[in-house]
């Protein structure tokens, strides 16, 4: 283990977070909030450069790492940015509860958008900017978002990299990691442009507009209004934004190849169909269920398009409280909290590529059982997929229902009903925010005790990184020196 790498990566990323908190100081002068706000994020950042500064003042003369060393890192760093990034809201008493706090901006780096507040719109700017801005850094990633903006660590950074990268494989961009991490950013950070843009075209307050821009861009969902995307009333702003979750859903390479004028390739991926797919046929089954409640079509295909886009992209915005939906309704959108968006993409849950290869390899298996000579290879993207990434599918599956069944039973010792306590896993751990019952679109984390929030905090992080990182990382071999 070198943990002088450990050391000297992890400093840098404080130092990282220490300078993004700068921008909601920015925002509280702008806005000529008090001095008691604009110092809370003063004070953080003394906190991070006193830390991060000597962590990193000193290079390390080995600087090779590995495997294990980047889990580790990844985790770590996952941890840390969210305890001291909610130290803005302790101190400015915003959050009153450290507990509170640490959940808050777990749920904000981490996309979640699972919320303990009951009251949004009394918040400063500086504090509802900062708390939708941790759904902008954690989208992409907060070590991808160091590669980009810090000279290469070496070219182990890939570990990094891959630690930290949504889905069953990440395919590099090019040679070198930082320029990967710049273009993926660079694609990134237009896209929330335009789609601040166009919510501005909209007439949607400009501050709104950034903000449920960075929401919808990391696939959070977090709003700056306690009715969300619902208290605006807005058909635009719905469509927009239902649309603009769905294409942050997407596979991020395949924007890259558009780039590089590979468009036709990329229209062909396999996991895209089948992410259409899944929301084509939850819209339509969900628009039969909820058929008669409606007396306008229109009205009820926008809800349901905005619903369904919110929660498979894991985003969490509501218009409507999909809680008063009929019982198939709550099952479909149950489905897609769990199947997610794409791997590569901002979204959370177990992600389309994996799903499509279990039902494949699902099918092949009965097949099989029908003829036991015939050989039946799975494909998928029209490639043959190889022993060890169908273990690795089948490895994640179980060690997922694994870390679900322990978070639910910690939880469901002070959930009121099992509907509450299984969504709220299921919610937290495939980084979507609400769930059904308490936890739905109208309620939030608030009653819960300190140990199921911590208990979801960890899930939030296990979930967003692919769970592995953090079962590295509390794992005892990992810290041994040989």
């Amino acid at each position: 283990m070198n943990y002088g790498m450990i050391r000297y990566i992890l400093g840098r990323i404080l130092i990282v977070e220490a300078i993004l908190l700068g921008l909601p100081v920015f925002v509280g002068f702008l806005y000529r909030e008090s001095w008691t706000n604009i110092l809370s994020f003063l004070a953080t950042i003394a906190i991070l450069l006193v830390v991060g500064v000597p962590l990193s003042w000193k290079a390390p003369k080995k600087t090779a790492f590995y495997a294990r060393e980047g889990f580790s890192i990844v985790a770590l760093a996952w941890f840390l940015m969210s305890f001291f990034g909610a130290l803005p809201f302790f101190f400015s008493s915003a959050i009153p509860s450290l507990v509170d706090a640490f959940f808050e901006t777990a749920s904000g780096f981490t996309t979640t958008g699972a919320s303990i507040l009951t009251e949004i719109e009394s918040l400063p700017n500086s504090i509802l900017f900062w708390r939708s801005f941790t759904h902008l850094i954690g989208g992409m990633g907060v070590l991808i978002f160091a590669l980009a903006i810090l000279p290469q660590v070496g070219p182990d950074s890939v570990h990094l990299m891959k630690a930290e990268s949504p889905g069953p494989s990440f395919g590099k961009l090019m040679a070198k990691v930082s320029h990967s991490a710049r273009i993926l950013y660079i694609i990134y950070l237009s896209m929330t442009g335009i789609l601040t843009l166009l919510l501005i075209i909209g007439k949607m307050p400009v501050f709104d507009a950034v903000l449920h821009a960075f929401g919808a861009a990391g696939t959070g969902g977090f709003s700056l209004k306690n009715a969300s995307i619902g208290y605006y009333e807005n058909a635009y702003f719905e469509v927009v934004l239902g649309v603009g979750m769905i294409l942050f859903g997407v596979n991020f390479n395949l924007y890259y190849m558009t780039l590089m004028r590979q468009g036709k390739s990329a229209l062909k991926s396999e996991e895209l169909h089948w992410y259409l797919a899944f929301i084509v046929l939850s819209i339509g089954i969900i628009s039969i269920d909820v058929f008669h409640r409606y007396e306008n079509i229109p009205m009820m295909l926008k809800d349901v398009f905005f619903t369904v886009s919110s929660i498979i992209t894991t985003t969490g915005y509501a218009t409507k409280d999909f809680n008063q939906w009929p019982l198939t309704s709550h099952v479909i959108l149950l489905l897609l909290m769990f199947c997610g968006a794409m791997a590569g993409s901002t979204g959370g849950g177990i992600k389309v590529s994996r799903v499509a290869i279990y039902l494949k390899t699902s099918l092949q298996e009965i097949r099989h059982m029908i003829s036991p000579n015939r050989k039946l290879p799975v494909k998928f993207d029209r490639k043959m997929i190889d022993t060890p990434l169908l273990r690795g599918v089948s490895f994640y599956f179980m060690t997922y229902t694994l870390v679900f069944a322990v978070c639910m039973v910690i939880v469901s010792l002070d959930a009121p009903n099992f509907v509450t306590a299984f969504s709220a896993v299921a919610a937290t751990i495939n980084n979507i925010g609400p769930g059904l019952d308490m936890v739905g679109p109208t309620g939030n984390y608030s009653s819960f005790s300190d140990l199921s929030k911590l208990t979801l905090i960890i899930a939030m992080i296990a979930g967003r990184l692919e769970i592995f990182p953090v079962l590295v990382l509390l794992s005892s071999r990992t810290w041994r020196k040989t």
